[in-house]
């Protein structure tokens, strides 16, 4: 990856489309899983998702590996779709963009009370 494919990003755009190409491969109820996948990981990604590339690749991997098995969808991530993305995210509990610009406000905040205080 070269410098400006890293700063427009075209690289995660090719490799997105790889992925929406592999997905249309899939089984209806697999498609309809990804979809929800990609959905409830968005809110894990950094600014620009590249945090997300290897975690996508190892979803779409997983179904399409399933699916060749002939496996039911709820077989691989049961009911629950949402439990299973926090758990490709790190678990429950993994911190989002909202936590961490949560933190970075509430060590702004401190900075500017303790700068008040003295």
């Amino acid at each position: 990856m070269n410098f400006w494919e890293t700063i427009t990003g075209s690289d995660l755009s090719r490799e997105y489309k790889a992925f929406e190409a592999r997905a249309e491969a899939l089984p209806t109820d697999y498609r309809a899983a990804w979809d929800e996948i990609k959905t409830q990981l968005a809110p894990y990604s950094d600014f620009t998702g590249r945090n997300l590339m290897p975690i996508l690749d190892g979803a779409l991997g997983l179904l399409e590996e399933t699916a060749a098995e002939g496996q039911s969808i709820y077989q691989v991530v049961g009911d629950d779709i949402v439990g299973f993305s926090a758990a490709l995210a790190g678990g429950e509990g993994a911190r989002n963009y909202r936590d961490k610009w949560r933190e970075q406000l509430n060590r702004n905040v401190a900075k500017k009370l303790a700068r008040l205080g003295d």
